[in-house]
């Protein structure tokens, strides 16, 4: 399994061209010359011209049209760009939740969520933050929303994150989102051949593959079939949730946020569920009485732009 997925890996790197030339190619397009382009990345134009023909022998397509007025973007190229830009912010927010992984010593801003949170929704923020205080160094502590309490109120995080029903002890909040949770499964399941939607007792009667308990998605399922969900393995992160889910390895129950490209491609299946309610908030958190001030405050603000 190992193997393979190294060989696909190596086969995506092969078809796919790295940042530098897909940043080559946006700033083509914005600029509308090549040379122009070239100054701004920082290399020759002859290096330029180099790298996007590198590019279109890679892709096989042409993407830039030269003359003497300037370059143009052929039609091709212009769909690349599409899709360039967006891995280009991809990597951006990619890095901006690494470099918050990095614990500095110098951290000014130390930030707890929650696993869904960190995910999915943290890494832009982060980005944007950075966006406005590239100076600011963060660090951030990942776990289920009790060990998010749990840091705050022993003063190891300025500012976190929850996805639970309730705010914990000790802590005020203010919501930023709301998230629903889905019921999931791989779609050879014979749930996802259902023509009616599950029931409560159904869904609270089926072992499924959940979070561990002290998480706000196992919170919630938890409180909407009155502390009845049956564990057929409990994991300590989405990802990993997820993953077993695709595998085919049983049902799940998982937030809208982190499905949505499983969904997309088929690989896994959302199964209706009537007479319960999976809604919940998710919540910024700090400790009673201590507003956050400076970076935190700063960060609170991007969450609810």
């Amino acid at each position: 399994m190992r193997e393979a997925e190294g060989q696909r890996t190596e086969s995506l790197a092969h078809r796919v061209p790295d940042l530098a030339a897909l940043e080559l190619l946006l700033a083509v397009a914005r600029l509308g010359s090549l040379g122009a382009a070239a100054r701004e990345v920082g290399i020759t134009q002859p290096a330029a011209s180099s790298r996007i023909r590198s590019m279109e022998r890679q892709l096989g397509v042409a993407l830039v049209d030269r003359s003497p007025r300037g370059s143009r973007l052929t039609d091709a190229g212009a769909l690349v760009t599409d899709w360039a830009r967006r891995v280009v912010e991809a990597a951006a927010a990619f890095d901006a939740g690494a470099r918050a992984l990095r614990d500095r010593r110098d951290s000014r801003l130390r930030v707890a969520a929650s696993m869904t949170i960190a995910e999915y929704l943290l890494p832009g923020w982060l980005l944007a933050l950075h966006a406005e205080r590239p100076d600011t160094a963060v660090s951030l502590l990942a776990g289920n929303s009790a060990k998010v309490a749990e840091l705050l109120l022993t003063g190891e995080a300025d500012l976190g994150f929850v996805e639970g029903l309730t705010v914990p002890t000790g802590l005020d909040s203010t919501v930023i989102a709301r998230d629903r949770l889905i019921v999931v499964t791989a779609p050879a399941h014979p749930w996802a051949r259902r023509r009616r939607p599950l029931t409560a007792a159904e869904l609270a009667a089926t072992p499924l593959i959940l979070r561990e308990r002290g998480s706000g998605t196992r919170q919630v399922l938890d409180a909407a079939l009155g502390g009845l969900a049956r564990p057929l393995i409990e994991l300590s992160s989405t990802t990993a949730v997820k993953a077993s889910a695709v595998s085919g390895a049983g049902p799940s129950v998982l937030s809208e946020l982190a499905v949505g490209e499983e969904l997309a491609m088929r690989r896994l299946v959302s199964i209706p569920v009537e007479g319960v309610s999976l809604r919940r908030d998710l919540r910024a958190v700090w400790p009673t009485g201590h507003r956050p001030t400076g970076p935190a405050r700063e960060l609170l603000s991007l969450t609810r732009g």
